[in-house]
């Protein structure tokens, strides 16, 4: 173990520390970024991964606590929601300062801790539409569990607190199932469970064995569907190779602003639904209720089929096929006038992208395509607003654009609290 002490949080949400002389030519002098740290904490730390020019680590013995650290719910905590050490208040303080840093860093913009004001509605446990469970063995006998934070290894669990009420009773009752029928370890690979905010569920499990059983699990109360799935262990954990048996619905509907809205158990769906109407709210006051719309990376257009009513146009583009069926569904779904789905990744759309339209920008993780970028900076639509999960990506790509483009609104979203993740909202008028 090594002697740490902590200068500051960082993006990503661990506490950063630089390592000196340590006697060890693989560690001398690297940063260290290590979970489980609050500024200014004096830490012993377990080195986890070593990358070439920085460490990983995990504090194991916490030798001067901050004054800001408090007791976390959860012994998994570091797992699933890694800032229960902080309280809620701090939390807001430091995804602050992070988002100002990032912007500042990476898109030359000049902010601080409280330039930018972060939206919340102050619900910290039970947010989460969907979690994903691994399993575990505990004195021989089969639990939930979670993958340990920079780690190989699962540990058994009961629940999670983050995850929506419905959801931790649907994933007892699965896990009772898996009990009696004896499914071995060996052959569990994971379990899907999504929630809209009336409590309704649906729920796939993954195995890695093709086995049939005489009973499956009954639909508890809400419980909309079950879906048995074969995948093959050489394939990531919620990937289906092969569909043994359903029962019931596949599909969840929620309402987002007054627009239902449906998906499946392998869609991507915003996790915390009350927190993205409030950043849909921000985005429709920026836009002109009748001018064309156009929505990058649509998903199954849970961003733009809400505020698409009376439009005279509105063009989804999203490149995943699943995601794009949805949003065909929704838009008959809704009787949405003047909408069209295009199944196509972005960069391959370009053409789209014209000056009299307003742009809607939700990218992956990866942030914005080149191709999109150059198409924006070379036809100059007036306005672009660009939602983002990651930051630093969203920064980078401010950067790029502001040869054209000036931020007029910034704001972030606590989509996920409990957890250093951050959603940001950024507007960008023409110069």
């Amino acid at each position: 173990m090594y002697k740490v002490h902590i200068e500051k949080l960082v993006f990503g949400g661990q506490g950063l520390a630089r390592l000196g002389d340590v006697k060890n030519p693989r560690f001398n002098g690297k940063t260290v970024f290590v979970w489980n740290a609050l500024p200014g904490e004096v830490l012993e730390i377990d080195i986890v991964k070593n990358k070439k020019t920085y460490l990983e680590a995990i504090a194991v013995n916490i030798l001067e606590p901050s004054s800001e650290r408090i007791a976390p719910k959860e012994g998994h905590f570091l797992s699933t929601s890694p800032w229960q050490i902080l309280s809620f208040d701090r939390e807001q303080y430091w995804k602050k300062a992070i988002a100002a840093e990032t912007y500042s860093k990476i898109g030359d913009l000049i902010l601080n801790d409280t330039s930018l004001d972060i939206a919340t509605n102050n619900i910290t446990d039970g947010y989460r539409n969907k979690m994903e469970f691994s399993f575990a063995e505990k004195d021989g006998v089969i639990s939930l569990g979670f993958f340990e934070r920079g780690g190989r290894e699962r540990f058994a669990v009961e629940q999670s607190s983050l995850a929506m009420p419905a959801i931790n009773e649907v994933a007892a009752h699965i896990l009772a199932w898996v009990r009696d029928m004896q499914i071995p370890l060996r052959s569990l690979k994971t379990l899907i469970v999504r929630a809209n905010t009336k409590g309704e569920t649906i729920a796939a499990l993954f195995i890695k064995d093709k086995i049939l059983f005489d009973v499956y699990p009954s639909l508890i109360e809400n419980q909309r569907g079950f879906q048995l799935y074969y995948s093959t262990h050489k394939s990531p954990a919620a990937v289906p190779t092969e569909l043994l048996y359903t029962f019931g619905k596949n599909t969840l509907r929620q309402d987002i602003l007054g627009t239902a809205l449906e998906y499946g158990i392998f869609s991507f769906f915003q996790i915390n639904p009350p927190l993205f109407e409030m950043a849909l709210k921000d985005m429709a006051a920026f836009l002109d209720p009748k001018k064309p719309l156009l929505d990058f990376y649509a998903g199954v257009g849970a961003i733009s089929l809400p505020i698409a009513m009376n439009r005279e146009e509105t063009i989804l583009v999203e490149s995943n096929k699943d995601a794009a069926t949805f949003a065909q569904k929704n838009i008959v779904l809704n009787k949405t006038p003047h909408a069209a789905v295009y199944d196509m990744p972005a960069e391959h759309m370009t053409d789209v992208i014209e000056s009299t339209k307003q742009i809607i920008l939700d990218p992956p993780r990866a942030g914005l395509h080149v191709s999109v970028i150059q198409k924006l900076l070379s036809v100059k639509p007036e306005r672009i607003l660009y939602l983002s999960c990651n930051l630093s990506t969203q920064a980078r790509d401010i950067k790029m654009l502001s040869e054209q483009y000036k931020p007029v609104f910034m704001k972030l979203y606590n989509f996920f609290p409990r957890t250093p993740h951050i959603e940001g909202l950024v507007v960008l008028e023409k110069i």
